[in-house]
């Protein structure tokens, strides 16, 4: 696995830190990206605790052209499409600025980072591209609609790129995390007090909404159950499309399955005063 270089996006902590640990641990050349010197310095001392050691690259997921300068260094096996951030908001509560900067991050960066690494892929003959989505990417709820629009639009890249590039040997599988301890709930927090002071008119849910957060981070997952996962996908011989983690993800997923519109929604509406 020593010539095997696996690039992991949003690595300065939750599931990029531990995933790119992860890596390391289980032999792969592990590089993660973070945004400053600070977080870099930050994740090397946390793969020495750990006992391994990994490479770091300075990269905004946002920038086109710092993105085509790391991957012009970097000839990749694996790509772990990870960096995001949650947004929380009603629809009417997010400005167009705040919806294309997700976008940009969660959508538009993971395709390009995809796009410049498969040449060295398709020369090789092999690669995976690994893309961290949701549970979100599967089901929507309100005050999340951007985010979960964000992690659909992957959904369906996804499944549109597997089978483009299928043929060169590379392989593409999506992670479906359910909820993890990780800093995404301090993003929700953050958000929900912006929206306070503007006054939107959604002030209880968005209460709600953070009480029912606060009662299941409790049970939550580790985001190293999670990096187990990806690190599973890039060596299995035959990984599969899709990775649905976490015991919240399955219960999420079957119960939208099987309960009508008409009740989830009259159901949610109850639960936010909506």
């Amino acid at each position: 696995m020593t010539d095997r270089t696996v690039l992991t996006t949003g690595a300065n902590s939750g599931i990029g830190l531990a995933t790119t640990i992860e890596l390391a641990r289980r032999g792969f050349h592990s590089v993660g990206s973070v945004r400053s010197k600070a977080k870099a310095k930050a994740l090397r001392a946390a793969a020495r605790e750990a006992g391994v050691e990994v490479d770091t690259v300075l990269l905004d997921v946002t920038d086109a052209d710092q993105c085509e300068t790391v991957l012009a260094d970097l000839e990749l096996y694996g790509l772990v499409n990870n960096a995001g951030y949650a947004l929380t908001g009603a629809i009417e509560d997010v400005s167009d600025d705040e919806a294309r900067h997700l976008f940009e991050t969660m959508v538009f960066a993971p395709m390009r980072l995809a796009r410049l690494a498969l040449p060295a892929m398709r020369e090789q003959g092999r690669g995976r591209i690994v893309n961290v989505s949701s549970i979100a990417g599967l089901v929507s709820s309100p005050l999340a609609g951007w985010y979960t629009g964000a992690k659909h639009a992957v959904e369906a890249l996804t499944d549109a790129l597997r089978v483009e590039v299928a043929r060169d040997g590379v392989q593409v599988v999506l992670i479906e995390p359910g909820g993890f301890k990780t800093g995404i709930w301090e993003d929700m927090t953050r958000d929900i007090a912006r929206h306070h002071e503007a006054g939107s008119r959604n002030t209880t849910a968005y209460e709600r909404s953070l009480q029912f957060q606060r009662i299941l981070e409790p049970i939550m997952g580790s985001p190293d159950r999670c990096a187990k996962v990806i690190a599973g996908a890039l060596e299995a011989r035959m990984p599969r499309d899709r990775y649905l983690v976490g015991i919240d993800a399955q219960a999420i997923r079957l119960t939208d399955r099987l309960t009508p519109n008409l009740i989830r929604d009259r159901v949610l509406r109850l639960a936010l005063g909506l």
